[in-house]
């Protein structure tokens, strides 16, 4: 199963720029407000966001984060766990230190009280002392389906660590690098699902962003092979959160593309109609989150795959 209607979302209670994480994500910029007033509209984008996936019949748990916890970034929780079809869940190891409080055992205990079935945790945190990193589905673009895990490599999607994640899942390694243009050089972009959303019978993806020829072909192959029709996006488009987009299940198994407003506005109307080919585009407006956290949508969605007692 590629898709699901389960999605786990922690509403923020801290939000601001976090200033450990900017040293490396190039979508975040500062704004010129109080962090009070940064948290209060990150919470109010949060809260209607959450409103239209619900309107549209998709299943959203909905924690609060930690008040007395100092975590910026627990809006995006699908960086540090993943969740998986026979039971397992995936912990991660983290960049930013103080992003790897955002981890909590209350997550799986809440899932649990819901009726969900946890068999097995694969924790690959202690990778953090040796600085290593694998921002889980922030870095692993997974195509469940076919066994293959998407990966653009980064400070924070170290090789062997991926690797190690694809031997004990079962899936195929697609490795490459992508890169975005900052003040006049080519920088690794921070992290692959900016750049790539993988659904059931199509991937948005900048392409423009895959320097080495050999490793676009690659991984153009590798999509074409599953039968995924390509919709490309430009390096612009891409700063426009177009690439960070997610594929869920609505109301009657009905499927939708979730992204923001802001990603929406920035595509052609030949894209729009590709994808709605596919499928149903909902958006919503993320403004203060993306600019001040750097990521969009799909990072504020944590897919549960998990089986159901």
């Amino acid at each position: 199963m590629q898709i699901t209607n389960n999605i786990l979302m922690i509403r923020p209670v801290n939000f601001r720029m976090n200033e450990q994480t900017a040293v490396n994500n190039y979508f975040q910029e500062d704004i010129d407000l109080k962090n009070k007033e940064i948290n209060s509209r990150a919470q109010a984008e949060f809260d209607a966001f959450v409103r239209v996936l619900r309107e549209k019949g998709v299943n959203v748990i909905v924690m609060e984060d930690r008040k007395e916890v100092d975590t910026p970034d627990a809006v995006f929780p699908n960086n540090w766990i993943s969740f998986h079809e026979d039971g397992t869940v995936g912990l991660y190891p983290l960049f930013a230190e103080n992003r790897r409080k955002e981890r909590r055992e209350d997550v799986l205990d809440v899932l649990e009280e819901k009726g969900f079935v946890i068999r097995n945790i694969m924790d690959y945190t202690a990778a953090e002392a040796e600085e290593l990193f694998l921002e889980a589905t922030g870095v692993m673009i997974l195509d469940r389906e076919n066994q293959k895990a998407y990966c653009a490599l980064s400070q924070r999607a170290d090789e062997d660590l991926l690797i190690e994640f694809c031997e004990d899942f079962e899936f195929t390694p697609v490795v490459f690098t992508a890169y975005q243009s900052v003040n006049g050089g080519r920088k690794p972009i921070y992290h692959t699902n900016v750049m790539m959303c993988l659904a059931e019978t199509f991937a948005v993806i900048c392409l423009d962003s895959i320097d080495d020829n050999k490793e676009k072909k690659n991984v153009v192959s590798h999509l074409k092979k599953d039968g995924k029709e390509i919709i490309a996006i430009t390096e612009a488009q891409m700063h426009q959160f177009a690439g960070n987009m997610l594929q869920v299940l609505g109301m009657g198994n009905k499927r939708l593309l979730v992204m923001s407003t802001t990603a929406y506005e920035s595509l052609r109307p030949d894209q729009i109609a590709a994808i709605e080919k596919h499928c149903e585009i909902v958006h919503s407006s993320l403004d203060t989150i993306e600019t001040c956290g750097g990521g969009s949508a799909r990072c504020m969605m944590a897919e549960v795959f998990l089986p159901k007692e």
